[in-house]
């Protein structure tokens, strides 16, 4: 079976003979047709991934057609469309029995703490399959990536009418402004490239941008009628920025880290308190965000087509991927075909 293996920092593998995944109880053999590239493969590939070991094969964001299952509650059968929930969850942690299975103590994420889908077949549990034949291959890849801004909407309690600050216009933070419009809310990117920018106005439908290196608090203010945002949402995974949301973020509001870096941040407490903010983690996504996400897609209300911007075919990827780091390219989803 071919697949591909980081098989150290900056390096990876074409393999011709990793091996057939084995049939398991509980489990379905899907034979892969799309992988999304997202930040954790980028890092990972840099090596600037939390939680990583070498060699690995990435790939979370996967889409496929079921080769072979069993006798399943789920009623899924062999030919289905299906999208992968790549957080392989233990169950009966206190985060799993609370119904946070996005944040299991012992979580195992496909393409990080495990072995990914960037390879022709995977074995996967069938819980975590969704069934995707009203969708495209294309869309039912990005339902993970749109999971986690959905997910992160919905941890915040934004309500129809507030102001949601999104900092950061990368394919994650894309997918926090379009739920956060979903609620009804007031949304408001931040970015350091205008291009990105321009990309959410025009993709997310935005209400105002800001740019982050020319006075962002001021602007900020102009396009909010002189107060802050009572929800930021910080997608950038930069520690820095992380440490500046809060001087965003309204007195009694809410912060949410969606991204993540491996560093410290730190903040000034004085302000902290005197804002009573409250400061929150936003991990993965649960069924239910992919849920959500599958029949917001299904409507129309996402457009994938314009979402994904670069594409190679499996065996083009390893020649592709570092065009796809740089800057120039403009990158904002790529997805490799099978």
């Amino acid at each position: 079976m071919r697949g591909i293996v980081c098989a150290e920092i900056g390096r990876f593998a074409f393999m011709h003979d990793l091996p057939e995944p084995a049939p398991a109880a509980g489990c379905a053999v899907v034979t892969i047709k799309r992988i999304g590239i997202c930040g954790t493969d980028l890092h990972a590939y840099r090596g600037r991934q939390p939680f990583f070991t070498y060699p690995r094969i990435l790939g979370h964001e996967l889409s496929g057609i079921i080769e072979k299952i069993g006798p399943n509650e789920e009623g899924l059968r062999v030919g289905d469309r299906v999208g992968v929930i790549p957080y392989m969850h233990c169950g009966t942690c206190i985060a799993c029995r609370g119904g946070k299975t996005n944040c299991c103590t012992d979580m195992k994420v496909l393409g990080v703490h495990i072995d990914g889908g960037m390879r022709e077949r995977i074995s996967v549990p069938v819980s975590h399959l969704i069934a995707a034949n009203e969708l495209m291959l294309d869309q039912a890849a990005m339902l993970e990536p749109f999971a986690i801004g959905a997910h992160a909407v919905r941890r915040s309690g934004l309500a129809a009418g507030e102001t949601a600050l999104v900092i950061g216009g990368g394919p994650i933070g894309l997918g926090v402004m379009a739920f956060a419009k979903s609620r009804g809310a007031k949304v408001v990117a931040m970015d350091v490239n205008e291009d990105r920018l321009a990309f959410s106005r025009d993709w997310a439908g935005i209400d105002d941008t800001v740019d982050a290196l020319s006075d962002p608090l001021g602007r900020l203010l102009a396009v909010n009628g002189g107060e802050l945002p009572s929800v930021v949402f910080d997608a950038t995974g930069n520690a820095q920025s992380m440490s500046a949301a809060f001087a965003y973020t309204a007195h009694g509001g809410r912060l949410v880290y969606v991204g993540l870096v491996s560093a410290d941040i730190q903040f000034h407490d004085p302000e902290f308190h005197k804002r009573e903010l409250t400061l929150m983690g936003s991990r993965n996504a649960t069924r239910e965000d992919f849920e959500r996400v599958m029949e917001v897609m299904a409507s129309g209300a996402i457009d994938v087509d314009r979402y994904i911007t670069h594409r190679a075919d499996f065996g083009d990827m390893i020649g592709r991927f570092e065009d796809w780091l740089k800057p120039e390219s403009k990158v904002i989803k790529a997805v490799v075909t099978l």
